[in-house]
């Protein structure tokens, strides 16, 4: 997402980045200035220098001049969208090579299952281990996987389960690499700079949901391995970009300071282990083991009030969303829509939420926390039913728009209120729990679909996931937790002198 304002620094910036995160050529994000050269983008040696109690700290680097986040965006955005591009080729590949529906539908079940039961641990792996080590290897994996299929394909080697085998080891790397494609990027921007870099980020995921799939479509018809060269060319500027630019390598120590109970979604900061600084080759040791195990994002997730009814509203709207899918399909092609009209008709989500990127700040000044999620999520409720009003594929294309404008809103929401709530040694738990739970209800939705289309109608199904979802959302509603929640406040680190 793009912030609303373009200044180079936004105000409005989220709470709670880690204490200490170096900037190329900028103060350090507590009280007392620090200058780090060690992680800038000349790639020298650390240096630090303390400036005089009371000295006014130095503002940060414009996000668009701050290498570091800008390499690491791009390298991450070519992983996103080489992504997106297999996420539409393998299946029209396996459905080329066995014919079978079924083994096509299979592609995408072991990919997401293998992310699913790998994802408690690759949170805390990431709490764990060298992020970026961590990072190297599994988009090293995703390259060498990648670049099996287009290989296979020229021996005229290619069979079912190699590709199965694939989408395993893909889905694997999603599980070790997504925690920390998020921890990266906020690691190497100030505070202050938060919403607007979260924005950017935004950006990044909706262009790639939007160009992925007619992408892989055209280069298809270039030919079978053409699609798969794009995703191995695309792995291999990631990696580069892991190995070139410089980020903590290792979960930063939890400050001393304690959050106000009421924002914080876990236990309050207690002073963490003292490590020792990084290497000079840009790793770190692996960290001491941490407590809570790898479940201790869940019971930080468990414990916040908060942060129970917000996540519960987000799976409900992920399951309706993936539920609606199927009948919206089925309804259009009754309608005399052609495939690639309603291709076209399911974009609008992510037009809409490309578009949104540019209102994540005004949307977060308008309404709180809660009242924000709750208006997005009673706004799918006629977005659900918009297929059985007058117009056809237009109609729905337009409300599908206008919820996907919200959903930026929403993932910079989850991002402020939980993710950069807990010390750093934790966020790689808590990160994955968080994906976990509000991914959980989609393969549900799925199924679900499926189901009702094999007793109802497409119109009746799609009142039947409208009213289920209104019902869902009653509670939540007219309790005042997500009501009265305001947005946490940026952290202040206390005066040197």
């Amino acid at each position: 997402m793009r912030a609303t304002e373009d200044t180079d620094e936004d105000t409005n910036g989220g709470a709670g980045m880690a204490d200490g995160v170096d900037m190329a050529g900028t103060a350090g994000t507590t009280g007392t200035a620090r200058a780090t050269d060690g992680a800038g983008t000349d790639g020298a040696g650390t240096a630090t220098a303390t400036a005089p109690a009371g000295t006014p700290a130095v503002p940060p680097v414009p996000l668009r001049r701050n290498l570091r986040f800008q390499a690491l965006w791009a390298g991450q955005a070519c992983a996103t969208l080489g992504m997106r591009i297999g996420d539409t080729a393998f299946p029209l590949l396996v459905l080329a090579v066995t014919g079978s529906s079924t083994a096509a539908g299979a592609f995408g079940a072991v990919q997401m299952t293998a992310t699913l039961v790998l994802g408690v641990h690759g949170g805390a792996v990431a709490d764990r281990f060298d992020r970026r080590r961590v990072l190297i290897a599994a988009d090293g994996a995703r390259l060498l996987a990648s670049a099996s299929v287009p290989a296979a394909l020229a021996l005229h080697r290619l069979t079912l389960v190699h590709l199965l085998l694939v989408a395993a080891v893909v889905g694997a790397t999603v599980s070790y690499s997504g925690p920390i494609r998020m921890l990266a990027l906020r690691s190497v921007v100030a505070p202050e700079q938060l919403r607007q870099a979260l924005a950017q980020d935004e950006a990044r995921m909706s262009g790639a949901s939007l160009a992925g799939p007619p992408l892989a479509g055209l280069l298809l018809g270039l030919g079978r391995a053409v699609p798969f060269l794009a995703t191995t060319l695309a792995s291999l500027l990631a990696v580069a970009a892991a190995v070139l630019v410089r980020f903590p390598g290792r979960p930063q120590p939890a400050a001393a300071d304690a959050h106000d109970p009421q924002h914080a979604p876990g236990p309050q900061h207690a002073p963490g282990p003292q490590h020792a600084p990084d290497t000079q080759d840009g790793h770190a040791p692996a960290a001491p083991p941490q407590p809570g195990g790898a479940l201790a994002g869940f019971r930080v997730l468990a414990a916040a009030p908060l942060l129970r009814p917000a996540l519960a509203v987000l799976l409900v709207i992920n399951l309706a969303g993936t539920a609606l899918v199927l009948p919206v399909m089925v309804l259009l092609r009754e309608h005399g829509t052609s495939s690639g009209g309603i291709g076209l008709t399911l974009a609008g989500e992510a037009l809409g939420a490309l578009a949104g990127t540019v209102l994540v700040s005004r949307l977060h000044r308008l309404a709180g926390p809660g009242v924000l999620l709750l208006a997005t999520a009673w706004t799918a409720v006629p977005v659900t039913l918009s297929p059985l009003l007058p117009g056809g594929a237009p109609t729905v294309f337009a409300a599908l728009f206008v919820v996907g404008a919200g959903v930026p809103a929403l993932r910079v929401m989850i991002d402020l209120l939980v993710f950069q709530q807990v010390p750093d040694e934790l966020r790689g738990r808590v990160i994955a729990a968080t994906i976990t739970l509000i991914t959980a209800g989609m393969p549900a939705g799925t199924l679900a679909s499926g189901l009702l289309l094999d007793h109802l109608s497409p119109a009746a199904a799609l009142t039947a996931i409208a009213a289920l979802l209104a019902a869902a959302l009653v509670p939540a509603t007219a309790g005042r937790t997500l009501r009265r929640a305001a947005w946490p406040e940026a952290r202040t680190a206390p005066s040197a002198g």
